[in-house]
């Protein structure tokens, strides 16, 4: 009997790594749909820009060298299309059933192209796979299209419209809901918005796509189509086998990555978490929590006690050279959780003038009964994601606004003022708690 991982990339790949490191003999096979087990697959857009010249520079490890380095049955093509955990029996669609005694789903989450009417048509692409970069990679220089439509702006799709306005195609992005980059905040997306527009992006929100016709998106004129909305968990495969889902859809697990089925654990782009903010189930699916997760699914699996105590929702884009970066709530999101946020929001240089120093806003968010900071946003073309970072480390600690205010930060003229605009922000927003 066996551990069987079902899927690779991120979580699947993390979880058999770190499986075998617990356990030396463990048998431990891992099971992917795909040809491909562990790519990169945040830098697609860049090799859509070329920035990356060819697909298999975002290629971690071939099957071949996985195996063995690491000693596990890898087993590409291969999908499983019914779990039967009282037998622990997996049926492959090849006909074939695999046994096992532990089993780890990192079946990852896809995209909304097959909600969209016209979706099939051959000028639309998603992103979310190796061929799909090549795909688009391809179209664009072979066929060279004039104007493309972005449906969603979030990470993917604001990056997607970057690449493609680098390769000289006039860009609009279509986004449903009234804000940019998944974030309810008003003042952030005017920032994005800005940033997009003045490098010839233009960005629509409100616009709800249901039907993409030949020539024309929601009323938009393009020659190509990309779909980077409606991003959803893969759950159908656990659900059927009686592996319960959480309030966000994704599937439930406990912080060592266990279902409510023993022996049977989820990570991943599937699999929800905490979000240490507000202490409720939450499903942010970003790569860097995917690898935590697998990580603690393998041990866990193998026989280990490890636990994920979840995120604070860290995030950061780059858009023509802009950072935007986000972590914990927005004061619209902190409301709905049953916070009263106060927030100050701040410009200042990233360093001094006479070093250069170039435009930095940083939002701070905190829980006025409590003091509690509980989100923040930072956007600027220097230092972003170190600030972010800070907050987001503040965030995990749960500090209050008068002890982040206090921070001994590092200052030197090449990289920060002396009084870095993370403080200049704290120093505002103590006045409101």
């Amino acid at each position: 009997m066996a551990l069987v991982v079902i899927g690779g990339v991120a979580a699947g790949m993390s979880a058999a790594a770190r499986a075998r490191r617990i356990d030396p003999k463990l048998e431990i096979v891992v099971l992917e749909k795909g040809p491909v087990i562990s790519y990169g697959a945040c830098g697609l857009p860049y090799l859509v820009e070329g920035r990356v010249r060819e697909a298999r520079e975002l290629i971690a490890y071939t099957p071949e060298k996985f195996s063995k380095d690491r000693n596990v049955d890898v087993r590409t093509g291969t999908r499983v299309i019914a779990i039967s955990h009282p037998r622990r029996e997996l049926v492959l669609d090849s006909g074939a059933r695999l046994g096992y005694e532990k089993l780890i789903l990192a079946t990852g989450a896809r995209g909304g192209k097959a909600r969209i009417a016209g979706a099939d048509l051959p000028h639309v692409f998603s992103l979310h796979t190796l061929e799909d970069g090549e795909r688009m990679r391809r179209f664009v220089r072979e066929r060279k299209p004039k104007h493309a439509v972005v449906i969603g702006a979030g990470y993917i799709g604001v990056e997607v419209a970057d690449a493609l306005r680098r390769n000289g195609l006039k860009v609009t992005i279509l986004e449903r809901s009234e804000y940019a980059l998944l974030r309810e905040d008003a003042a952030f997306t005017k920032e994005v918005r800005a940033q997009l527009e003045k490098h010839g992006v233009e960005l629509r929100t409100g616009i709800a796509v249901s039907a993409i016709e030949a020539a024309q998106v929601a009323g938009v004129p393009c020659d190509m189509v990309v779909v980077s909305a409606g991003f959803q968990p893969n759950v159908e495969l656990a659900a059927e086998a009686g592996i319960q889902l959480g309030r966000t859809g994704a599937i439930r697990t406990d912080e060592r990555m266990e279902t409510n089925l023993r022996g049977v654990f989820a990570a991943g782009d599937c699999a929800e978490c905490t979000h240490l903010v507000t202490g409720r189930p939450t499903w942010i699916p970003l790569g860097t929590t995917a690898n935590k997760m697998g990580r603690v699914a393998g041990a866990c699996a193998a026989g280990a006690r490890e636990r994920f105590p979840g995120i604070v929702g860290t995030s950061i884009v780059g858009i023509f050279g802009m950072g935007f970066a986000t972590t914990g709530l927005s004061v619209a999101e902190a409301r709905a959780e049953g916070f009263t946020p106060v927030a100050a929001r701040i410009e200042a240089l990233s360093r001094p003038r006479y070093y250069q120093g170039a435009r930095t806003v940083v939002e701070l968010i905190a829980d006025r009964a409590t003091g509690r900071l509980i989100g923040g946003s930072v956007t600027g073309e220097d230092g972003a994601a170190g600030r972010i970072n800070t907050i987001a480390a503040a965030l995990t600690a749960r500090m209050k606004i008068d002890e982040f205010e206090q921070l001994d930060l590092a200052y030197s003229p090449p990289f920060s003022p002396v009084w870095d605009p993370l403080l200049i922000a704290a120093q505002q927003l103590r006045k409101e708690v």
